[in-house]
């Protein structure tokens, strides 16, 4: 007998839950008569709305106690925890949530009654693996039928309407429209060299009469970081630091590129799930991770001993998986999807 009502906390990091669709889609596909509710950031709801795979969102409040309290009033049968944390265990847990299910680790496997092994290296590490098939794993073990592992986003004709009314440049591009992603929540270490970008910038403008526009995140350490690309790049970039999105307008700015050029960051997995042409840079994290099998994407990574190191602070005195990637590599593989225009 299915339940009722069913809550699934969705991952924290954006790219996880963009990757996590293929799963979301597999449980609606399981609980049809029940009453799906994600829990998940506000940011993660605007960039996953509108969504066919649940029926509610709860945006995630800040105090555990709150969190608590209005789990327990919504009276949910079951939970589906896709977060990784003792917390989120010890949330449901308390909120009286019935049937418990996730993965067995950071010591929360007394708290769950439906317990998922992770996969583990020999060492007893986790075992490197696309996060997409880690999430579908918990869709397989409830005898889902898993039809791709596509990550998908849909894209309202109302959210393209309001970005080209916010950048009106974007509604009447002559040539290709090509969004860099300079910045990256995840820490320093992913980030690819601010004088290399302004490069690049211009390098595609002269080559392709791109225009360069910059997506950052509305805070200051990314605007500081947009700021120093244009101030060094000649072919004027548009940056939003000075026009900052909500989450189902920059999904909507993405949908009208020609190409992503991005570190390994959230908005890479918007572009893969609206099958944009990518070119992603990787340094410290293990790509193994994060793929997806997109067509469309080209991985350059960069080459030093220390790689992987996970880290999202460099420990070394020079960053030098970031710094082995050089401008002429990355525009090479850009034209690889502008020359072809």
């Amino acid at each position: 007998m299915k339940p009722k009502r069913l809550l699934i906390w969705l991952p924290s990091p954006l790219g996880d839950a963009i990757m996590a669709t293929p799963a979301l889609r597999a449980f609606r596909s399981i609980y049809k008569e029940t009453r799906i509710t994600f829990l998940a950031p506000e940011f993660t709801q605007q960039i996953l709305c509108p969504s066919p795979f649940c029926d509610d969102w709860i945006v995630l409040p800040k105090s555990f106690w709150a969190i608590v309290k209005m789990l327990k009033s919504q009276s949910f049968d079951e939970s589906i925890l896709l977060k990784n944390s003792f917390g989120s265990a010890l949330t449901v847990r308390l909120a009286g949530i019935g049937r418990r299910i996730g993965y067995a680790r950071d010591g929360r496997s007394f708290l769950l009654t439906d317990k998922i092994e992770p996969l583990r290296t020999e060492k007893g590490d986790y075992k490197p693996a696309p996060m997409t098939d880690y999430y579908l794993k918990i869709a397989d073990y409830l005898g889902g039928a898993i039809d791709h592992r596509k990550p998908e986003l849909t894209v309202t004709d109302e959210c393209v309407k309001t970005v080209q009314e916010k950048l009106p440049p974007v509604k009447n591009v002559k040539g290709p429209l090509v969004i860099l992603v300079p910045g990256g929540a995840f820490g320093p270490s992913k980030l690819w060299p601010i004088e290399r970008w302004a490069t690049l910038a211009d390098k595609l403008y002269e080559t392709y009469q791109a225009m360069i526009l910059l997506s950052v995140a509305p805070i200051n350490e990314e605007i500081e970081i947009a700021e120093h690309i244009c101030k060094q790049a000649t072919s004027n970039p548009i940056h939003l630091g000075d026009t900052p999105l909500f989450g189902g307008e920059l999904k909507a700015l993405f949908s009208l590129a020609d190409l992503v050029i991005t570190n390994d960051t959230g908005p890479r997995h918007i572009a893969i799930a609206l099958d944009k042409n990518v070119v992603s840079l990787f340094g410290p994290n293990n790509p193994q991770w994060t793929q997806v099998e997109h067509e469309k994407e080209i991985q350059i990574i960069g080459k030093a001993p220390c790689v992987p190191c996970n880290k999202p602070q460099c420990r070394q005195n020079e960053h030098l998986c970031m710094e082995s990637i050089t401008v002429e590599e990355v525009l090479e593989s850009a034209g690889l999807f502008l020359g072809a225009q």
